[in-house]
């Protein structure tokens, strides 16, 4: 299964990630974390690891791509990066970092001034996850950029589902309601996860929401923010998380 996690910058889906990971993993399942936010440089430690090598190295670097894409443009040609089908064992080792059955990829990160645009690190994460293959025991947790950015680059085209974190805010409200249209648009089962609200913020989002596709509610974490601040391992464990992955177990969403 192949779970895309997306919203606001802020909204606490790096952390949401993390999380889910962490409980997927211990139920058993081989987890592969996707990095495919440019700017995020956090999640890793929130796993516990260290920062993967950008995975566009692999494929020769980010002006290469940008090279390939620019050509499949012109030609009108869709992009393809891969020959074959991939599993998550195929992920070329030293562009992964693994603690237990957790593996850790990043697609690529926005390392210095003047760089260009992310444009092809989006049409990598997009091949990546159309090529890649998961087996029953797989849990593939994709964290992407802020905003819906990738939804023009077509990067949910590989994802089985599509969750969407809020947080008690304006600004996720309305952006709640563009991701429902292209998430319908793009014909995949998507949900709201509520993040970080207190009984009357739940209330308002869930009104704004029309109390539908509402996945799980998430109350503010003392623990969770303090070692999101520090900068730490996620050690703690939610009933709500837990709830989660209840429902991603159970395939209540196909």
């Amino acid at each position: 299964m192949k779970v895309l996690i997306c919203g606001k910058g802020g909204s606490g889906k790096s952390t949401i990630t993390a999380m889910l990971a962490k409980s997927m993993a211990k139920r058993g399942y081989n987890v592969l974390v996707v990095d495919s936010d440019e700017s995020n440089f956090g999640l890793h430690r929130q796993l516990g690891v260290g920062l993967p090598e950008d995975f566009m190295n692999y494929l020769g670097g980010k002006r290469n791509l940008g090279e390939k894409l620019m050509g499949a443009y012109q030609r009108g040609d869709t992009l393809s990066l891969f020959e074959n089908k991939w599993q998550i064992s195929d992920i070329p080792e030293a562009y992964t970092v693994k603690k237990e059955n957790i593996k850790v990829m990043a697609i690529g990160k926005i390392h210095d001034f003047g760089e260009g645009c992310a444009c092809p690190m989006g049409a990598l994460a997009r091949n990546l996850l159309t090529n890649i293959e998961t087996t029953s025991e797989d849990l593939i947790l994709v964290d992407t950029e802020a905003g819906i950015e990738h939804f023009g680059r077509g990067v949910e085209e590989g994802c089985d589902i599509v969750l969407m974190v809020l947080d008690p805010s304006y600004e996720s409200i309305r952006l709640s309601e563009k991701i429902r249209e292209l998430t319908e648009k793009a014909g995949k089962p998507f949900y709201f996860i509520l993040n970080r609200a207190d009984e009357i913020g739940i209330q308002l989002m869930m009104e704004a929401l029309g109390k539908t596709n509402i996945l799980a509610s998430i109350p503010s974490s003392p623990e969770v923010f303090q070692a999101g601040f520090a900068g730490e391992e996620l050690n703690v464990e939610l009933p709500e998380i837990e709830s989660i992955s209840d429902f991603l177990v159970s395939g209540s969403h196909s």
